[in-house]
């Protein structure tokens, strides 16, 4: 029973990791600027891209899309690789029960991030946007993977705390920390390829950018309190009978 529950919690991880990234594609800070990067790392102009529905310019899109979210990944990645060893290296390094103050230390930290990403609290120091800026892109798809390595190592006040906190759960579970990172990647990517197919609807969801943060702050909240109080693997177990109870009455 023990190692379904564990199942469960790494379910559960899975979908909020790949959640944080959507909600990092989704903010206001990146969302506006997306046709911006894909004009940037195309050479089509923004006017051009929302309006030409032509194969090849989507086929276009969509390739150097790819290129700048393997750019995106390798950084994203690595750094997951490198929270999961400082986990393990700090987890053998102390005594006791380690695991669950690294937990707890990361829950304050998610539920700091979490009010701050719901606009409910202003930290002047992470509003302040660090990123690589570059007049002329190096030609070709390379040039579009370095990119999306410039995009992923710069930060932004929204992907920064939504992406740290993706970080400090890998480094509360060094374990599962890389699987984390690479579905938060994911949930980025997924919206990401969507919208590039599909940009005229980038519009309505700006409009709405702001609500979704919002929703996307209490998310982190909740999560934050349920790693400081422990409460992860009871919470695994309940939804565990509940799946469970569900297939038994479907199956009566």
């Amino acid at each position: 029973m023990g190692g379904i529950e564990t199942d469960t919690m790494l379910v559960v991880g899975m979908f909020l990791a790949m959640g944080a990234g959507a909600l990092s594609f989704l903010s206001p800070c990146v969302l506006p600027i997306f046709p911006a990067y894909l004009s940037y790392i195309t050479g089509i102009s923004v006017k051009e891209l929302q309006g030409n529905k032509h194969v090849k310019i989507r086929s276009k899109l969509l390739s150097h899309s790819v290129f700048f979210l393997l750019g995106v990944s390798l950084i994203f990645i690595s750094l997951g690789v490198g929270a999961s060893f400082l986990g393990q290296w700090i987890q053998n390094l102390l005594v006791g029960d380690s695991g669950l103050l690294i937990q707890r230390i990361a829950g304050i930290f998610i539920i700091f991030m979490g009010l701050f990403v719901g606009g409910w609290i202003n930290i002047t120091a992470l509003m302040k946007e660090r990123r690589f800026h570059s007049s002329n892109k190096p030609v070709g798809y390379l040039g579009t993977f370095f990119v999306g390595m410039g995009f992923a190592a710069g930060w932004t006040p929204c992907i920064g705390p939504i992406f740290g906190s993706i970080l400090f759960l890998a480094a509360s579970n060094p374990g599962q920390g890389v699987f984390y990172t690479a579905m938060y990647v994911v949930g980025f990517a997924l919206p990401f390829l969507v919208l590039t197919f599909f940009l005229g609807s980038t519009r309505w969801i700006v409009r709405h950018s702001q609500i979704i943060m919002k929703i996307g702050g209490v998310i982190m909240i909740v999560m934050g309190l349920v790693l400081f109080s422990g409460q992860m693997p009871r919470i695994s177990a309940f939804l565990l009978e509940l799946v469970e109870d569900t297939w038994l009455t479907k199956l009566g």
